[in-house]
């Protein structure tokens, strides 16, 4: 996937998920989203990075294009 795609369905996701403005993700810093998407999911245990494969699939689900 390319960056652009990948940015794309990122910013899709955060407009999803916390109601952000295409421009309020793009002035974004990648550990601002990185925190607030912790927080929103309410993941305390900082060595966790990323997501498992059922979160995956429940974005999947939620956006399948």
């Amino acid at each position: 996937m390319s960056f652009f795609k990948a940015a794309a369905r990122l910013a899709g996701v955060a407009g999803w998920l916390l109601g952000w403005r295409p421009e309020e993700f793009w002035r974004s810093t990648p550990a601002e989203l990185e925190s607030v998407l912790r927080a929103a999911h309410g993941d305390e245990d900082e060595a966790r990075v990323g997501m498992d494969r059922g979160e995956l699939e429940r974005l999947r689900a939620g956006m399948p294009d």
